[in-house]
């Protein structure tokens, strides 16, 4: 018999009143059976070449109308069981099926718990030991003589953030003169916003000032050079990822010399965090935590987003006024307005978008249909990465889920947070609203939680028409609301939204502003390991997993500044 890991909860009792709205109604697409090893499907096990970890896939059903009457009756019962979780006076069972369709199951008494004292809460003591202070200067300005410095950043909004403050440091390293960074145009984020659009250039400018010297445009007797021509543009194709400064001292301030203006396009991850001289890491964390302002309409839309989040909130977050600025005030309650308890609320960032999940080279259970849409998704935005696949043998799907390599699917977002001790009532704000499958895949976590919203619903299509089509306009909302929430959850440790916010909670949160940055190899061990297990174990080990990385630590060596600002260049200890 084989014995493949489902969890699906079940109760000995009756279900009050929270589980009687029924099941949310089955559609008939390729989501409705997605991550299979957690909704009771029928599976095969693969063994993994060489022993080890095991993987999961689907046995061929005879019939459409076989598979949908499966998946309904498994989705119905993971539902009902898995909303059982928060219910009080439950006996709790957590159920293993197998691809006999037999049930193993273990019994948990145990009655609804209070939520964790720590779990809205950093280690308060080691981490308020730490202050900001990269506003703080000891070298004169620079005067950029050296030449003008263009830079065309890649990516989304977040990637862009980062390609700006790395050109900030290499215009001060090769003493230039650096143009406002300009954006590029991506046929994934389809975006045309340029700097403007997003952050405050004349602040940008003055702040800055005192470090390096910023102009809008390149003076015109520079404009009308062919800078291919004269060999001045420089893509990501010859920079190495992550150069060292001595890479750009040896070859691009020679061309800058030579012809006054280098064009670094596609400037992305492209500078090293180590080794860099203090002032510069400095300037680094100065420009990404103090010069970058949200223009005005994403501030003042951010701050209603906010308010919208915060019920009843009687003043601003601790963080409202670096990120909203002037409109901060407009986060509290209105005057007069009788007062209630102000909601507390989990932003969540889910990084499930179709560009992360074709990347990955994941499966999420949506068969060969799912196959052949990330391999079409793949052929047009990645076509490296699709060269790749047919001329070397990479890991197998079964492979990186093990190695803790795939993104957290919405489901196994749901166990995650049930697991924590995030109750029904709590309310989850999620980043993003492009998840790959849509609404469908963001089914179990609507049902265990009701409260769930994203800036689409709270805010009007009036309010959000002037960032229609503006994908890196909204990402600043998503990071705006992620940012402020009084604890925040991403299923991706490695994405630019997850680490700028973590970073940022860290630099001006003065302790108080937890991160759940989970292990996914850890995760990816408990949910496969055990056949069977008591949701008091799983729900042990889940916190276990979690709670090794909520510790307080310094910025370990090469590591970003922008995730880990506990550093001497950033931040400074009180001790």
């Amino acid at each position: 018999m084989s014995s493949n890991h489902h969890l699906i909860l079940e109760s000995d009792k009756e279900h009050d009143s929270s589980s009687r709205h029924g099941s949310p109604r089955l559609e008939s697409s390729r989501f409705a059976s997605s991550n299979d090893h957690l909704f009771g499907l029928k599976m095969k096990k693969v063994k993994r070449k060489g022993g080890g970890r095991v993987w999961y896939q689907r046995k061929r059903v005879k019939s459409l109308v076989g598979v949908i009457g499966l998946v309904g009756f498994f989705f119905f019962v993971n539902w009902f069981m898995l909303s059982s979780l928060q219910d009080h006076g439950q006996r709790q069972k957590l159920s293993i099926v197998n691809s006999s369709s037999v049930s193993a199951s273990v019994s948990v008494k145990g009655q609804n718990k209070r939520e964790p004292k720590d779990l809205w809460h950093e280690p308060v003591i080691p981490a308020s030991s730490w202050r900001p202070c990269a506003d703080q200067r000891s070298w004169e300005p620079n005067g950029g003589n050296n030449g003008y410095l263009v830079v065309t950043a890649n990516g989304g909004m977040n990637q862009q953030r980062v390609a700006v403050c790395n050109a900030v440091v290499l215009a001060r390293l090769l003493n230039a003169t650096l143009v406002v960074p300009r954006f590029m145009y991506s046929s994934v984020w389809r975006d045309v916003s340029q700097f403007s659009d997003i952050y405050q250039e004349e602040y940008f400018i003055n702040y800055l000032t005192p470090d390096i010297r910023i102009v809008k445009e390149l003076p015109n007797e520079l404009q009308s050079l062919d800078l291919e021509a004269i060999h001045s543009v420089v893509t990501d194709v010859d920079i190495p990822k992550e150069s060292k400064p001595s890479f750009y001292l040896k070859n691009i301030l020679p061309i800058l010399l030579r012809n006054r203006v280098v064009h670094l396009l596609g400037f992305g991850n492209r500078l090293a965090f180590d080794p860099l001289t203090f002032q510069l890491q400095r300037l680094r964390c100065r420009c990404n935590f103090h010069a970058l302002q949200f223009a005005p309409k994403i501030q003042q839309t951010g701050a209603l987003l906010l308010q919208r989040l915060r019920k009843h909130a009687a003043q601003p977050g601790p963080l409202d006024n670096y990120l909203v600025g002037p409109h901060k005030d407009s986060v509290v309650k209105e005057k007069g307005v009788r007062s209630a308890k102000a909601s507390k609320y989990l932003a969540l960032h889910l990084r499930f978008e179709i560009d992360m999940v074709a990347h990955s080279l994941c499966e999420f259970g949506g068969g060969e249909q799912e196959r052949q849409e990330l391999e079409a998704f793949r052929e047009i935005h990645f076509p490296a990465l699709t060269l790749l696949q047919k001329t070397t043998k990479l890991p197998s799907p079964a492979e990186l889920r093990s190695e803790g390599l795939c993104p957290l699917a919405p489901e196994e977002a749901v166990l995650m947070l049930a697991a924590l001790g995030f109750n029904r009532k709590t309310h989850i704000f999620v980043a993003g609203a492009q998840i790959y499958g849509g609404t469908q895949r963001l089914a179990a976590l609507n049902t265990l939680y009701p409260y769930l919203v994203t800036k689409e619903n709270l805010l009007s299509a009036a309010e959000l028409e002037p960032f229609k089509n503006f994908s890196s306009q909204l990402a600043a909302l998503d990071f705006i609301g992620c940012t402020a929430a009084d604890a925040f959850a991403m299923t991706d440790s490695g994405s630019q939204l997850s680490s700028l916010v973590s970073g940022y909670r860290i630099y001006y949160g003065g302790g108080k502003m937890p991160t759940i940055r989970p292990n996914k190899r850890r995760l990816a061990a408990i949910f496969m390991k055990n056949s069977t297990i008591e949701w008091k174990v799983f729900e042990q080990r889940i916190r276990k997993a979690v709670r090794q990385t909520k510790h307080v630590q310094s910025r370990p060596k090469g590591r970003s500044v922008y995730r880990y600002p506990r550093c001497k260049e950033c931040m400074c200890t009180t001790d």
